[in-house]
This record gives C-alpha cells, structure tokens and sequence, in this order.
C-alpha cells in the first residue's frame, strides 16, 4: 500500500503579513528606516542618523557604498555620504532586507543570495535600455525574491523541496501558485505594497509574467540573466520575446561575464 505524501500547510495570507508587523517591531531601527526613506521630506542627514543605531546595517551600507558597483571604492568615509552615494532606496531596501531576515541564509533556501545578487546586477545593468535608473534597477531586482524567503519562513521544509524541485523560475512560480495559491513574486508585491513602496517598485513584479507587459520587461531579462548565470540545466528563452524587442541576444552575452564576477562583491556587502 503506498503511502499518501503529507499536504502541504494551509497558506494563510493574512498570517504572512502579519509576520511582517511582528518582524519590523523586532527590528525597530529598519523598520524607522523604511518609513523615513519613504518620506519626501527626508535628508541623508536625518537618514544616516536613524541608520546610526544600527550599527551592523550601517556598516552593510558604508560596504556597499565603497564597492566597485559604485565606483568610490575607499572613498566613502562617512554614514551621510554613503547614504547620498547609494541613494534612498538603496538605504530603504537594505532595511528591508534586513526586516524580513534576507540576511540570515540559515532562513533561506539553498543559493538564494547568488540568484538574487545575480537578477539584481543583470537589472541594473540592463535597466539603461529600458530608460530605467540602474540604482532602481538594483533595489527591484534584490527585492524581488523577498516573497521566497517569506513562503520558506512558513514552511520551510515545504518550500525547500518545492525551491529544489523546480529550478527554472516559470517553473517555480507555478509551483508556489498550485502549492500556496500565490507566487512568491505576487506575494512580495502584496507585501511591499503593504510598506508604502511606490507604484513603479510593485508593477513590474506583477506583470512579469505577461509577456505583452513592457513594465515587466527589464524583470524578466534579469530573470533570465540570472537563469543562464546560476543554472546548469537551464534552456535559453527568446530574449527578443522576454522584452517586447527591447534586447537582442547580442545586447545580453557581454554583460555576462561583468554581472558573475560583481555578483559576490555585491552579496559581501549586503549580507557583511
């Protein structure tokens, strides 16, 4: 007689989020740091003082702020400066990170750190193309696996099987929607929606999978980036047709090469 496989546990929405408020009120400091970012009426100033009492994010900061991707290295020597060097929503997005334990890999699935820092480079680098800020580029692509590590903290083994189990990102997403009833990627724009993270932040995610969707295209490209960077086993999509012809596959092949040899650089700094 086989043995009927354990269901999978109910996903509860509603709980997730809520683990959100719990995680902000564990740490106070980040969770100042998202709401003072997001305000138009912030300086660096009033920025790098509440980032001052954080003394392990602040020092992520400074790191980022003296790596190669900005091209300050040693330069950066005060807190202000590398907030006005990286910018607010870099600042903002380190701090969620850090809200939602994205720099504890003891929470994570296998590799996400190299997936997410490769998607995030391949965005930045491309986002020129697509009339896009590089430093938004970035900020979107390293928050767009934020929904994974939230499925995994509600079931980690669940999720840590289904993560092995589908490698390719299509894949996985369908997987998460028959799994839980939501996508990792819908579940992060749930929950940076939640945050007060602007409009042009959350659209993409939602529409990356619409391939008639331009809002979605840098996304996608960096999906797929990332996809021939980190999987072996990976079968290269049309990047013509990822990208409403945006790109051709000549645009993508050098950018290779510079986006694998920065990705480490980048996942040092953030994680520290």
């Amino acid at each position: 007689m086989t043995t009927p496989l354990a269901a999978a546990p109910m996903f509860d929405l509603e709980r997730v989020l809520a683990s959100i408020d719990t995680m902000a009120a564990q740490r106070p400091v980040a969770a100042q740091i998202v709401s003072v970012a997001n305000s138009e009426q912030a300086s660096a100033a009033e920025l790098s003082r509440v980032l001052s009492a954080d003394v392990a994010l602040a020092g992520r900061v400074m790191k980022l702020a003296n790596s190669a991707f900005y091209g300050m290295r040693g330069r950066v020597t005060s807190l202000q400066f590398a907030v006005t060097v990286i910018g607010f929503a870099t600042v903002r997005t380190m701090a969620t990170v850090a809200l939602t334990d994205l720099d504890d890999e003891s929470r994570l699935p296998d590799d996400f750190w190299e997936l997410s820092t490769t998607v995030a480079l391949a965005a930045s680098t491309l986002a020129p193309r697509f009339a896009e800020r590089p430093q938004d580029a970035l900020c979107q692509g390293l928050l767009a696996q934020m929904g994974v590590a939230l499925l995994h903290h509600s079931d980690p083994e669940g999720y840590a099987e289904l993560w092995a189990g589908h490698r390719s990102f299509s894949g996985r997403r369908a997987a998460e929607v028959q799994q839980y009833g939501i996508s990792a990627l819908r579940l992060t724009s749930v929950a940076l929606e939640q945050w007060g993270f602007p409009p042009d932040m959350v659209t993409p995610l939602k529409q990356v999978d619409d391939l008639g969707s331009f809002a979605g295209a840098l996304l996608r490209a960096a999906f797929e980036v990332g996809a021939r960077l980190t999987d072996d086993d990976h079968e290269e999509q049309n990047i013509t047709a990822l990208t409403c012809g945006q790109l051709r596959e000549r645009d993508v092949q050098p950018i290779l090469s510079q986006v694998r040899t920065d990705a480490e650089e980048l996942r040092s700094a953030l994680l520290g």
